[in-house]
């Protein structure tokens, strides 16, 4: 007896240690695809079980296939984890059949099919030989309650035939992870058809996906024994499944379960974390798209082309923006700023100083003052972010263009016959110190000129000095005769902005041609 009890204790410790690690081991990531990777290779390591994780993407859509992971082999490498897939997880068992997802059935497309290994009378899945979960624990087959008293619920029985020793789910609830095939409920507590449980029943989950859980048998192969749990916390809509296959070894005791359940919710709480980053980032993104896609329209006498790249595919947003506005006299003011930071709050204030802007230039000041005056302006706001803005105000009547800036990286001019030159210019602070300082330069405009603003994420490296990034740009040789359009997509991609580590915001702007009278 003590001797039980000594060996119970030590796998109570175990079970303990092994949980602590799932904690350490999974999450360490925001992507839900790092995250069903960690769950594949800790559940093969610890319960030396081949570990499939399927992904529910959209409603009504299949499963995806988004980690797999094989037991550790004899010298005591970890099996390989395969990469992520795109296509709807429809992983083979060994020896090529379809996956099992309870009491030796597998699933066919949408429906439930019996298995070749274990069938009973009427096309209903017969029991497995193994045993049956109550809470978190996993009782035997024989129908005894599992430690501590919880009652067991009543194992499927094949029409005709005595009570299998099959696989049964935890009692109906909102903490039950998951349900066996035969007169199962959903976690909510609704009835689920016998025959395929993927069938959400009155206030159940919507997706479809397994919520099954016990220990069966794999048809063709009585030896195998295969475990799947739902990706859920408590009463949560699943997000996948995690399924477990041990071939030729012992079946899956009640901690080996409980540990199981434990990394798929904790799984599944991480996923819940990524998605809803992912979801907070497409916001944000659309609103940073929404806002500098629709720049004022300058007069019909320039060209103008504009590019908005994120920093990365999942990127926050930052403050980059870049504008223009109609001036008397056929002149357009044109403008590029960064707002310092990320985030939603960096492109709030963005959008606030776009609409100062625009008011203060309405007033036709030069570019200097109007810099001054949006500096005393945000200087009075507190809340306000610190920006950079360069503003060049171009008259194609005189062939001129007049810049400002505040603590922004020079323009540059590419001519006709593709060369470019960096525009020397003074550079004041930038907006919300107060301290203005703001002096103009005037250059001409040569016919074929385009010029070009941008903002420092299409320039600077990490570890690179900036004179060495500008030096880069200035290099650049462009074919003879190219436009504004042309002008943003050879920058764009000889300096490789698409993969900065920044956001770019790029404006280009060439005096239209005037047609011989």
């Amino acid at each position: 007896m003590a001797e039980r009890e000594a060996e119970r204790e030590e796998a109570l410790l175990t079970r303990v240690r092994a949980m602590e690690q799932a904690v350490g081991e999974m999450g360490t990531t925001l992507d839900e695809t790092s995250t069903c990777r960690e769950l594949a290779a800790f559940a093969a390591r610890h319960l030396n079980a081949t570990t499939t994780v399927d992904l529910l993407t959209e409603p009504g859509a299949p499963p995806r296939r988004a980690a797999h992971a094989g037991p550790p082999e004899p010298s005591g490498h970890t099996g390989r984890t395969v990469a992520e897939a795109t296509a709807p997880a429809t992983a083979a068992e060994p020896g090529g059949g379809r996956p099992i997802v309870g009491s030796g059935a597998e699933v066919a497309g949408d429906r439930l099919v019996v298995g070749s290994g274990a069938e009973a009378a009427g096309g209903r899945p017969a029991a497995g030989s193994g045993a049956e979960v109550a809470g978190d624990r996993l009782a035997a087959g024989s129908g005894a309650e599992p430690d501590g008293g919880t009652e067991a619920v009543p194992r499927a029985t094949a029409p005709g035939g005595p009570t299998g020793r099959g696989a049964s789910a935890a009692p109906a609830g909102p903490t039950a992870p998951g349900n066996a095939a035969e007169g199962a409920t959903t976690p909510a507590g609704g009835p689920r058809h016998p025959a395929d449980p993927f069938a959400p029943g009155p206030g159940g989950p919507t997706g479809r996906v397994p919520v099954l859980a016990g220990d069966l048998a794999a048809p063709g192969d009585p030896t195998a024994r295969r475990l799947s749990l739902p990706l859920s916390v408590h009463d949560e809509e699943p997000l996948g499944t995690v399924t477990l296959t041990r071939t030729g070894g012992t079946p899956f005791s009640g901690d080996e379960v409980a540990l199981a359940r434990h990394a798929a919710r904790l799984a599944a709480r991480h996923l819940g974390h990524a998605r809803r980053l992912a979801a907070a980032e497409d916001a944000a993104l659309h609103l940073q798209r929404a806002l500098v896609a629709e720049p004022g329209r300058p007069h019909p006498n320039l060209e103008i082309a504009g590019g908005y790249l994120p920093a990365g595919p999942r990127a926050l947003v930052g403050g980059d923006w870049f504008e223009t506005v109609r001036l008397h006299f056929g002149r357009s003011l044109l403008v590029v700023g960064d707002v310092m930071g990320h985030g939603l709050d960096a492109a709030v204030d963005m959008n606030a100083y776009r609409t100062a802007l625009r008011e203060v230039a309405a007033t036709d000041l030069p570019p200097h003052r109007v810099l001054r005056h949006l500096d005393s302006v945000v200087a009075e706001d507190g809340a306000r972010r610190p920006a950079t803005v360069l503003l060049v105000r171009v008259d194609p009547a005189r062939g001129t263009a007049t810049f400002a800036s505040a603590g922004h990286l020079p323009p540059v001019v590419f001519g006709a016959d593709g060369s470019a030159e960096l525009v020397d210019l003074p550079v004041g602070p930038p907006l919300g110190t107060g301290v203005g300082g703001y002096e103009p330069t005037t250059r001409p405009l040569r016919p074929g000129d385009t010029l070009l603003l941008f903002t420092d994420g299409l320039v600077e490296r990490r570890g690179e000095d900036i004179d060495d990034s500008l030096a880069r740009l200035a290099a650049l040789r462009l074919p003879r005769d190219s436009g504004p359009d042309r002008v943003v997509d050879e920058v764009l991609r000889r300096l490789g902005a698409h993969g900065a580590e920044d956001d770019v915001a790029v404006l280009a702007a060439r005096i239209r041609a005037r047609a011989p009278q």
